[in-house]
């Protein structure tokens, strides 16, 4: 496990650039600093990519108007494995599951955040042979961070482009009016993105990060394999409904560390290939590992028979722990992360920052709503797990499918190492459901889940006090700020499944299953399906699968649309009465607006009035029929009483 409570530099250098409020646009100041003096020396290089990536931690961390930005936790309120849930007040997560708004810009601080990356990796890329570097373009350091600065171009384009679908095409500092205009993300912006993966995985050296935080040459190929997939997949569905059967070429950009010419399904494979074979990852043994609730400090608890003590976790080997070697923060089958660290403070203001972002707030979104509004941040109702704004909670139907999926494939480890059952003792100890909750399923994330290593209700202490490093809260706020596990962006068994789901091979799903427990199985897509989604429930990958295996302008009778409409009629929990209503839209089915949207959020409109019609509003969104999500109590009148 490596050193959790980092330094402070990238909190320095995330202020080296900041853009102005137009997202399409750059503060000609900086642009000005740029050409004449700036980077002048390799550690100006280094500084510059610190601020690229520094907009992951305002992603993974921020929380804006109510809604935490990680787009993998929008992803999961959008997908069928949560519902919005919260409070009563909690309108932009439960807008987020409906498909509907609070408001005209509720989804612009993404659509803001992710260009000034762009921006950030656009100067980088423009400006780093202003460097005299000894060897000229073939010196290593440049290569490593030139290619680094297209990887993080090519990610935050693809998590654009799935957010809002077509978009402006930025890959210049100097923006002209034409690069204003948005363009196709099947023709254009995916291309782009899998050049700028192709650049980077060409240029960076073959050597795992290992943990620190940064991108390397398998990070690359496996990122490629994912942006592929769902280029393929989605917009090009009637010739890759199957990837294992074939899968069209697609046309690269000519580039530095990118040839251009067709890139193939072949090409994909060896990629996933090489990570297999000389990446040197590994599956931990124990899935539990990933995550911090099975620290050695509960497990030593579980082992003394205390009375409080975790019991899930006591059959877990002292090594397997998350605080041992080779797990937790930087383990053996983490490709790719956002990281956090005790730096988070107040004070943070501008463009791209926010209070908490070095902390990953996830775990406060997902925190238990036990007491919440009487008792914030006590635990002896919830132990091991903190309390916290109980938003995005699991659905019924991860649970009831997971459970069905067992009964064909034998007892699922990852169940219940990603699921609590919140009315299951040896769970927690006394769970209530709060008077202004609603959408309710009677489960909570284990994964991310902040824990205590105290029960006492006093105490407001997280288990991240015994991490090294560690002095006082940066928040002086435990509950908001004392989070500061990996947020996993990619890990092996994705390789593995992906490799499955291209080749039709079923051995590299097969290492998942005996991991979980599972039957081992041949391959069959719907296999493949089954797998991706119990391994990475609740960690934002699921939305985008479902999207892939149904197709742009698929319909209400999708794999995605039908999936989603099976949520209407559970039984949820709504202000405090258990199981006292039924799951309903709010406006008219989620099959009807998937189909609608393609799952594609609105444009935010002040970006679309400061473009003067050259961006375009999504199908779906806007005009007179535009379903807005009404006022929570309205709502609340409509579907809860």
């Amino acid at each position: 496990m490596k050193k959790y409570i980092l330094s402070s530099f990238a909190v320095l250098s995330a202020t080296l650039f900041i853009s102005c409020n137009d997202a399409l646009d750059t503060d000609p100041r900086v642009t000005e600093m740029t050409a004449a003096t700036f980077p002048g020396k390799p550690g100006d290089v280094e500084a510059m990519n610190a601020a690229t990536y520094s907009i992951m931690n305002t992603l993974g961390g921020g929380d804006n108007s109510g809604i935490l930005n990680n787009p993998f936790y929008w992803w999961s309120l959008m997908s069928d494995d949560c519902y919005g849930s919260g409070g009563l007040q909690d309108n932009v997560a439960k807008s987020l599951h409906h498909f509907t708004t609070a408001s005209s810009n509720q989804y612009e601080y993404n659509f803001t955040l992710l260009y000034g990356g762009i921006s950030r990796a656009n100067t980088m890329i423009e400006t780093i042979d202003n460097v005299a570097w000894e060897g000229g373009k073939n010196n290593v350091q440049r290569k490593q961070l030139l290619g680094e600065a297209f990887f993080m171009r090519g990610l935050y384009y693809m998590w654009l482009s799935q957010l809002y679908g077509d978009v402006p095409l930025i890959t210049s500092t100097v923006i002209t009016d034409d690069m204003q205009q948005q363009v196709s993300a099947d023709s254009l912006i995916y291309p782009q993105i899998i050049s700028d993966f192709y650049s980077a995985k060409s240029l960076m050296k073959a050597e795992r990060a290992n943990g620190s935080g940064h991108a390397d040459k398998y990070c690359a190929e496996g990122f490629l394999a994912r942006a592929y997939m769902f280029w393929a997949g989605f917009y090009h569905h009637n010739e890759a409904s199957e990837l294992a059967k074939g899968a069209p070429d697609i046309t690269l950009v000519e580039q530095e560390g990118c040839p251009g010419g067709n890139l193939t399904k072949n090409d994909v494979v060896e990629g996933l290939q090489d990570i297999v074979a000389n990446g040197g990852y590994k599956l931990r043994p124990d899935f539990r590992s990933l995550w911090q609730y099975s620290n050695s400090y509960l497990l030593a608890e579980a082992l003394d028979g205390k009375a409080h003590a975790y019991k899930y976790i006591a059959d877990m080997k002292q090594e397997d722990c998350f605080d041992m070697p080779g797990n937790g923060n930087g383990n053996t089958e983490e490709l790719f992360q956002i990281q956090f660290m005790n730096a988070s403070s107040w004070n943070i203001g501008g463009t791209y920052c926010n209070p908490r972002m070095y902390s990953n707030y996830l775990s406060c979104f997902w925190g238990l709503r036990n007491g919440a509004t009487n008792d914030n941040g006590k635990r002896d109702k919830t132990y091991p797990f903190n309390q916290g704004w109980g938003q995005g909670t699991p659905s019924c139907n991860i649970w009831q499918d997971w459970t069905l999926a067992e009964d064909k494939s034998g007892e699922d480890l990852r169940k219940r190492a990603t699921l609590i059952e919140l009315d299951n003792k040896d769970e927690v100890a006394s769970y209530t459901y709060e008077k202004d909750d609603c959408e309710e399923s009677g489960f909570a994330v284990k994964k991310y889940a902040d824990v205590n290593l105290d029960a006492n209700p006093a105490d407001n202490d997280s288990w991240w006090k015994k991490a090294p490093g560690y002095s006082s809260s940066s928040l002086d706020n435990p509950q908001q700020g004392d989070h500061f596990e990996d947020y996993y962006l990619m890990r092996y068994s994705d390789v593995l499944l992906m490799l499955t789901e291209l080749t039709g091979d079923p051995q590299y799903m097969n290492q998942v299953q005996k991991r979980a427990g599972v039957k081992q199985t041949g391959y069959s897509l719907e296999a493949v399906q089954n797998e991706r989604r119990w391994e990475f429930a609740l960690e934002g990958l699921r939305f985008n699968d479902m999207r892939r295996w149904s197709g742009i302008d698929s319909g209400e009778g999708s794999y995605a649309a039908k999936a989603l409409q099976a949520q209407r009629g559970q039984q949820i929990t709504c202000l405090g009465k258990k199981k006292s209503k039924t799951m309903e839209h709010m406006t008219c089915s989620w099959s009807k607006r998937y189909a609608d949207t393609n799952g594609f959020l609105p444009k935010p409109q002040s970006q679309i009035i400061l473009m003067k019609g050259k961006l375009k509003q999504n199908p779906g969104w806007g005009g007179d029929d535009d379903p807005k999500h009404t006022p929570a109590n309205e709502y609340t009148y409509k579907v809860l009483y």
